[in-house]
């Protein structure tokens, strides 16, 4: 009976430690994989998503100026061309 029950004993312990060692080669394995990823990604020059954000930010604010301007420029082209003062063209 003893001699059993120190058959799984030590078969439970021998599957525990092979677990504690499949996990770290898994963790190992995780880290490598990033680093290979967060390489190949570095030589290809890709943007992060905050970057991309930023600049589409950016573009998105030079549209709505654009035509903004636009407008007021469409505007004063409407805008009768009398005989103006400065007076007039600040007022």
């Amino acid at each position: 009976m003893t001699g059993q029950n120190k058959f799984f004993d030590d078969m439970s312990r021998m599957m525990t430690n092979a677990m504690g060692v499949a996990q770290g080669a898994r963790s190992e394995a995780e880290t490598a994989f990033n680093s290979w990823i967060d390489r190949w990604l570095a030589e290809r020059n890709l943007v992060t998503r905050e970057e991309f954000d930023a600049v589409r930010d950016m573009a998105i604010k030079a549209r709505t100026e654009n035509a903004e301007l636009k407008a007021r420029l469409d505007a004063l082209d409407a805008a009768p061309r009398g005989n103006s003062t400065p007076s007039d063209a600040q007022g």
